[in-house]
Parts: C-alpha cells; structure tokens; sequence
C-alpha cells in the first residue's frame, strides 16, 4: 500500500525505501508525551468531541518509536513512470481487476450512477491502495496518528489527522478497536485519511455507518465521492495514450496548459489507439519519461488522480491502470531509450538549477512539480526541447553556466 498524502514527495519519480535509519530523541516539541496528549485532548473536547469517546481512543495511546522510525528512515530510489507503471499494473492485477469489474458490477454501476465514477478508476486505485482489500494494514491508527502529531517534523499535518480520526469515533462509524490500517494512518480499502474518510465518507449499505474498512460499498463508494471532491466529473475522459511528433512544440507539454483536441492535432498528435476527436475537448500533454518516452493527453479529470496522490508518477500510473481495465492496450515504451538519473544525479541537478537562479528548493534527490518547473526553465534557457524531463545532457549545460 501506499501512504498517499505524506509519501507523495518521495514517489515524484520513484517510490519510498524503507532504511534503518533514524533520526532519535533530539527532535522534541517541548514536552512530554503524556502531557501533549492532554493538550490534544482539550482540543478535542473544544471541537465537540465528548470525554467517552476521548477516553475509549486515546486512554490506550502510547508513543511509538517505530512509527517515527518508519516516518524518518525513508530514502528514495528512482523509478521511471515504465518501472513503476510496469511492477504495478502486473498481470495479476490486471486479471484480479478485471474479474472484479464483472463481480461487482451491480455496485460499481449504482456508485457510478450516483457519483459519475467510472468503475475502472475505482477498480484501479482499489488494487494500488491495498491489492484490492488484501492489505488494509495492522497499525492502531490512533496510536500512528498520535506519534506522528506529536513527533516535531509534520504535526501541522498530523494534528487536524488524529482530530478528524475522534470524530469518525463520535459519530460512530468506527469503534478505536477498529481503526486500524497504514502506519501512518489511512483506513480502509481505499486507504482514506481520516480528513478525507470524515469528509468523504459514505453509508452506501445502508446500515447506518460509513465503514471504509469492513464494507467494500461504504469504502468504494466513498472513493467515488472523494474523487468528485477532487473535481471529477461526470462523462469526461480521464487520460488517452497519444503519439507525437519529433517537431512538436515540447514547451507546451506541460500540466498547467492546456488546448483543445483539435490544436493538438493540427500540431501532429495522433491517438495511439483509436481515434482523437478534432473538437474543443481541453487537454493537457502529459510526458511522464520526457519527450522519448511514452505520451498522455491528459484531460481535467486527470487532476483528481493528483488530488488523490500529488505524486506525479503515482498519479499517472492510477490514470494508465483505470485505462487497461477500461479495455486500452499496454503502454508504448515511446520512441528512444530514456535513462532516468540517479538520486545522486537529481541533488546535483537540483543545487545547480538552486545556484543557477532556476529555482528556489533545496536539493532532496526527488524529482517532483517544483523540480519539473525549474527544469523546463532551464531547458527554455539553454535551447533544449523544454519537456520538463531532468537529463544529463542539461547537467553538463548547467555545470557550464
């Protein structure tokens, strides 16, 4: 599974590796545990959550040194959007997925009726979440949450988490002995944050409660709503493989542009597969792996993928699975061979965009929206094809000043 809001950064071009290392007790917030956790719990009676259900979710919590291992020891290693893509959309998932689009066609045709989700994206992020419910984690979320709250690197985050968790409590969708899943703490099938499950949820079963984690209609369901959240609408596409020519204008592959279908086509993109209507459809031209790599239009309801995960090539391999399951043929590889750089590569490149004025961040060796934008920058600079994709190529063009 995939923690989705925290890990994002680390999966900008790869995924995160879990490592020994850990930062140890010098990261403090000024007090001890026992007496943050009163703290929180005035908040909470503040915000309207009574002293029961307080006491039945926190009396048990304690610090776990394990969860803050888990959070700090996470290194990075490259992966390509074919990697990844690859070892995700694996053939099992693809069969698994597919035989559950025919076995609970019922329910996924009411949530589609009501929601306007296509089951093939719910299918997809289903099988990524949590291999399609097999994997729902066995970490006490209250205690995750709590940890994380209180440790000092991401308690702005993590502090509202643990505060919308105690409201799932009161309102009695879940009981504290039920709310258990990733370490660091999503739920369910779908892997919701307590802030989106809260927001989100949905009794689709109708017995009264939104159980995200024992009820495959409450948890689907509730992918669907949180995906409208997320601005989906209703009969548009999502994502189509496209090839483009070599004289295209790369500058404008970019997420933040967009043109309508028709431009793109007097401009040489064709449909990989299929056809591309020449009408007014806005899309954006998405290369995960740069200009020689595999090619997306990527239309408006691609942003609630990103708003799902913001990590770009986590974002774009849930897009590509929803379009396998919907019946599109696999990926091409593109039209030359990609070398994807190195960690090491990718902090060198980073400090010399930083030194060259090209961007504001320091470098972490993760290639994410902000690290893409400086890049295109400095292709446009340098007169290179401004397809956003960190090359060795603009290293050496950068190391020359």
């Amino acid at each position: 599974m995939i923690a989705r809001k925290w890990a994002a950064a680390g999966i900008a071009l790869g995924l995160m590796a879990a490592t020994p290392a850990y930062a140890g007790p010098e990261c403090q917030n000024g007090l001890d545990f026992p007496r943050w956790l009163d703290g929180v719990r005035r908040e909470a009676a503040a915000a309207g959550i009574s002293q029961a259900t307080i006491q039945a979710a926190l009396g048990p919590v304690q610090f776990d040194p394990g969860i803050v291992r888990r959070d700090r020891g996470q290194g990075v290693f490259q992966q390509t959007f074919l990697q990844f893509a690859g070892r995700m959309v694996s053939a099992d998932r693809m069969s698994r997925g597919g035989a559950l689009l025919k076995s609970q066609a019922a329910l996924l045709g009411r949530i589609e009726q009501k929601f306007g989700v296509p089951a093939p994206v719910l299918v997809a992020f289903w099988g990524l979440e949590t291999d399609f419910g097999s994997d729902k984690g066995k970490y006490p979320i209250f205690t995750s949450l709590a940890t994380l709250a209180y440790d000092c690197r991401r308690p702005d985050f993590f502090r509202p988490e643990l505060i919308d968790a105690l409201r799932i409590v009161e309102k009695g969708d879940l009981t504290p002995a039920q709310m258990v899943g990733d370490w660091a703490g999503e739920a369910g099938h779908m892997m919701m944050t307590p802030t989106d499950y809260d927001r989100s949820g949905v009794d689709f079963d109708g017995d009264g409660r939104r159980d995200v984690i024992n009820s495959v209609p409450d948890a689907l369901a509730s992918g669907a709503n949180l995906l409208v959240h997320f601005g989906w609408k209703r009969g548009e596409p999502w994502l189509q493989e496209v090839r483009v020519p070599a004289d295209l204008r790369w500058d404008q592959a970019d997420l933040t542009i967009r043109h309508p279908r028709a431009q793109w086509a007097r401009w040489g993109v064709a449909a990989a597969h299929g056809s591309l209507p020449a009408d007014g459809q806005p899309a954006s031209l998405l290369l995960p792996m740069g200009r020689n790599g595999p090619a997306f239009l990527a239309y408006p309801n691609f942003q609630a993928f990103l708003g799902w995960n913001k990590a770009f090539v986590y974002a774009t391999t849930a897009a590509y699975y929803a379009t396998r399951l919907s019946g599109a043929p696999p990926v091409s590889p593109g039209n030359g061979t990609v070398t994807p750089l190195t960690t090491e590569q990718v902090r060198e490149l980073q400090g010399l965009l930083l030194r060259r004025g090209f961007s504001r961040e320091q470098p972490d060796g993760r290639v994410g929206n902000a690290t893409r934008s400086a890049v295109k920058q400095a292709q446009m600079r340098y007169g290179l094809p401004a397809d956003s994709y960190p090359t060795t190529e603009l290293i050496e063009r950068l190391r020359g000043g």
